[in-house]
């Protein structure tokens, strides 16, 4: 039997470095073992009671059928009029899609703008799937690099220096992962007056700690919004995002996701129309205490030598310099694991900008970050005695 080949991109294509330490971590657990997970970005909290109800009322009604390619109406009108009363941004449902997590959006919208070679604008670090979906679909990213002493914010004008004539589009993240880093109202609107196509990653929004959150879409209709549910909501196993784009694009993404995926599921879209409309004061809720967990975090990796020269000020997740105890953040991460019992993941996932540093994620509760401090700060008080 002939052997099948593999295509060049899929060989090529970078492990997700974050779900190999979860699942290395899960096999560590069917053998018995006990781990804290602070690898990923997937809250603790149950989803919002209003979410429940919608989702057993639209099952109950037989809303489990083929929907609109783009979505369903009704929750097109929900993004459009969130965007309308949060942000004082004029969407029209027609120019909303909404898909199965925000992922699929990101790789359908790489596939419809990038021609071969292409450059996209990102930072380093950045969130570890961006350059990988980039390269699958055909373009390349290019670097500008934000530094940790100057709270990981983007320089316009260091954009600007990196715009070339392949230069197709600047990818934004705000709040970011890994940094937490949030841009500010100035930087989007210089970012803006740039006259990129901006793609502006908004999926912790309405998570935020110290100052304002802004979308693009303030500043721009030249622009693309990618959002969902997975994380302000507590949605992440629901799998529903949405990408806000011009008008021109709409109708490539509409045939792309008519022959790749059909539809967004049913059910869980009219889910998502109660999250918008009635999940406020919970979600508010959980940003409190990943607020509380935030303040607490910092300090304590502090205290057993981890460097933070700038605090978080969205996400949850904290990017802690390691280089004190090791270089290499792969194999340092992985050792933790083995070693303490305890899932982080290592910088390098996130570009070689983030080497040498540990991202830790507190969407776990409190208890659970408190034993995963004493467990690393137990294992490198033996490391050094060893």
């Amino acid at each position: 039997m002939k052997q099948v080949g593999i295509a060049g991109r899929a060989e090529a294509l970078p492990p997700f470095i974050a779900m190999e330490v979860l699942e290395r971590a899960q096999e560590l657990e069917r053998a018995g073992g006990h781990i804290v997970h602070l690898e990923l970005g997937e809250p603790d909290f149950p989803t919002p009671s209003c979410v429940h109800e919608a989702v057993v009322k639209a099952l109950a009604e037989g809303h489990t059928k083929y929907t609109h390619s783009l979505g369903i109406w009704e929750l097109r009108k929900a993004i459009a009029a969130h965007y309308a009363s949060r942000y004082g941004a004029q969407v029209s449902p027609e120019q909303v899609l909404v898909t199965a997590g925000t992922s699929p959006a990101m790789w359908l919208l790489f596939s419809a703008i990038l021609e071969s070679e292409d450059e996209v604008i990102l930072t380093n670090p950045h969130y570890a799937c961006y350059p990988n979906i980039i390269r699958f679909s055909g373009g390349q990213p290019t670097y500008v690099t934000v530094r940790e002493r100057d709270g990981f914010q983007l320089d316009p004008e260091a954009v600007r220096e990196k715009m070339g004539v392949r230069t197709k589009a600047l990818l934004i993240n705000s709040p970011a992962n890994p940094t937490g880093a949030v841009l500010p109202e100035k930087c989007l609107k210089a970012l803006a007056d740039l006259g990129l196509l901006i793609i502006s990653d908004e999926i912790y929004h309405g998570l935020t700690y110290q100052g304002g959150e802004h979308s693009i879409l303030e500043y721009s209709d030249h622009a693309v919004v990618l959002n969902g549910f997975s994380k302000a909501y507590a949605m992440t196993g629901w799998r529903l995002g949405y990408a806000i784009v011009p008008r021109t694009l709409i109708r490539p993404l509409q045939k792309m996701h008519q022959n790749f995926f059909i539809s967004a599921s049913d059910f869980v879209q009219r889910a998502a129309i109660a999250a918008l409309r009635g999940a406020r004061a919970e979600v508010e809720k959980m940003r409190q205490i990943y607020d509380e967990r935030r303040r607490f975090l910092v300090p304590a990796l502090r205290r057993i030598g981890f460097t933070i020269s700038r605090e978080p000020q969205g996400a949850f997740y904290v990017l802690a310099d390691a280089t004190a105890f090791a270089a290499d953040s792969y194999r340092f991460a992985f050792e933790i694991l083995e070693q303490a019992k305890v899932a982080v993941t290592p910088g390098i996932d996130f570009g070689s900008g983030a080497e040498g540093h540990i991202r830790f994620s507190y969407a776990n509760s409190l208890d659970n970050i408190r034993e995963a401090v004493r467990r690393i700060e137990e294992y490198l008080g033996a490391r050094r005695e060893g």
